[in-house]
């Protein structure tokens, strides 16, 4: 073979030499960008892992979990689907209680009890928060994820509007707002952070955390300085809620493959959830009561 051919030749190797890197490229990246791809990888490596007696690492910041069909992770999705159910059963039963078994006042067939409205948004808020729990826990892609940060922050904003309009029993329009707008406004800017600038995990945990402390602090201290006929049930809530973050906050490892601390906090979640919708009931029933002494 001639020089001019033995060039061409090379020129060819390199040319199918870099089409095949190319080709190695492009179906690399292509598994980097498949969910399924990137589950396997990190299961297979997990299992080897495993055998060489190492505790499981955190991938992308979260744990490796195993699936179970299309669901990502599992107990967590059912988990949260379950609370979205005893949510909604109690705002259901909070709604039916307040307008066909209490009296209504007679010249405008509204409830008594002055913090009707403000329950009933924490219920619709509640139970989109879940839903969207259980959406991203089933498949986390990075819409999925703002949205159930966005949702949860919003929830446990209000959560905390709520607790201190009622511990503070504040029922004029204008005290409302005064409380209300500066929360609303740091809660709006925290979900625009999320959103449009930089999707920070460690940042969303310590604002949720600060907040669910706040309000279990506020229900707590209320709790004990009235007496409220469900205070055991609020302050039953309150240490229960308090326990659960600081559990997700330990970054509990998996167990089992299914179970983590965020799967522990979520099942914690189930029976407080019936026993808040339980005080809000109680609590209508004590201030109807009340209302209706005070006028005869």
């Amino acid at each position: 073979m001639g020089l001019l051919g033995r060039r061409t030749l090379l020129r060819l190797l390199a040319l199918a030499s870099a089409a095949v890197a190319v080709a190695v490229t492009v179906e690399a990246y292509e598994g980097d960008a498949d969910p399924l791809y990137r589950y396997h990888c990190m299961m297979e490596r997990e299992n080897e892992r495993a055998k060489l007696g190492l505790q499981p690492v955190k991938y992308h910041g979260k744990w490796p979990l195993k699936r179970a069909s299309v669901f990502q992770e599992p107990l967590s999705a059912a988990l949260s689907a379950l609370t979205l159910v005893v949510q909604f059963n109690g705002w259901l039963s909070f709604f039916l209680l307040l307008y066909y078994k209490l009296p209504l006042r007679p010249e405008t067939h509204k409830t008594y009890y002055e913090y009707t409205g403000l329950w009933h948004i924490y219920g619709l808020l509640a139970m989109n928060s879940w839903f969207w729990s259980a959406i991203y826990h089933s498949c986390d892609t990075i819409w999925t994820e703002k949205l159930y940060f966005s949702s949860d922050a919003a929830f446990l904003g209000y959560s905390l509007i709520l607790a201190i309009l009622r511990t503070l029993n504040l029922r004029d329009e204008a005290s409302r707002v005064m409380v209300a707008a500066p929360i609303l406004a740091f809660v709006t800017t925290h979900i625009l952070y999320l959103n449009f600038y930089e999707l920070d995990k460690g940042l969303n945990m310590k604002v949720c955390t600060v907040i669910i402390i706040a309000q279990c602090l506020l229900w707590a201290l209320w709790a004990v300085m009235t007496r409220h006929p469900s205070r055991l049930k609020i302050i039953f809530v309150a240490i229960g809620g308090a326990a659960a973050v600081l559990l997700e906050a330990s970054d509990i490892p998996p167990r089992w493959g299914y179970v983590d601390g965020r799967a522990i906090c979520l099942a914690v979640a189930i029976p407080l959830s019936y026993l808040w919708w339980s005080f809000a009931k109680e609590d209508a029933e004590m201030r109807t009561s009340a209302i209706l002494k005070k006028a005869r």
